[in-house]
């Protein structure tokens, strides 16, 4: 699966080198703090391979901070 960091379709999934690095960090991290991994099948996967498969399968994305429907917001 770290085959997948080799592949640029992972890197325009996230946008971009950084974006990938601190989301892997940052899910890498919850996962060793006890969250459960979002994909089926993680017998014999390192947690780097488990959080790889995991943006692979659009389980996790980047928060970017911006609100995807931005029409359902009140105006003030």
């Amino acid at each position: 699966m770290i085959e997948a960091l080799r592949n640029k379709e992972i890197f325009e999934k996230v946008g971009g080198a950084f974006r990938l690095t601190a989301l892997i960090q940052k899910r890498m991290v919850e996962i060793m703090e006890g969250s459960r991994p979002l994909i089926e099948d993680t017998k014999g996967k390192t947690t780097m391979e488990v959080v790889i498969e995991e943006i692979m399968q659009d389980k996790i994305t980047v928060d970017d901070g911006t609100d995807s429907k931005p029409s359902d917001l009140p105006t003030l």
